[in-house]
């Protein structure tokens, strides 16, 4: 799995994200921010960067605001 992250500016909008790719059958998970990475929430939500369409489209459809990330190796 190549990793990506969504960042977002608030815990409400991470969870209804969460929500929202499972509902849409994506396999994500809530994870604390990576320090790399700042952000106004301390949790991100991973996803596998082969399914950042179909979560960009989930997300927009759903009105949740997040910035994508890909997630570096090492």
């Amino acid at each position: 799995m190549n990793p990506g992250v969504v960042l977002f500016h608030t815990t409400t909008a991470a969870l209804r994200a969460e929500k929202t790719a499972q509902k849409a059958g994506l396999k994500v998970k809530l994870i604390p921010t990576p320090r790399e990475l700042s952000s106004d929430c301390g949790i991100a939500l991973r996803f596998d960067l082969a399914d950042r369409q179909p979560l960009e489209q989930a997300l927009s459809a759903a009105g949740v605001e997040g910035e994508f990330h890909e997630l570096k190796a090492g």
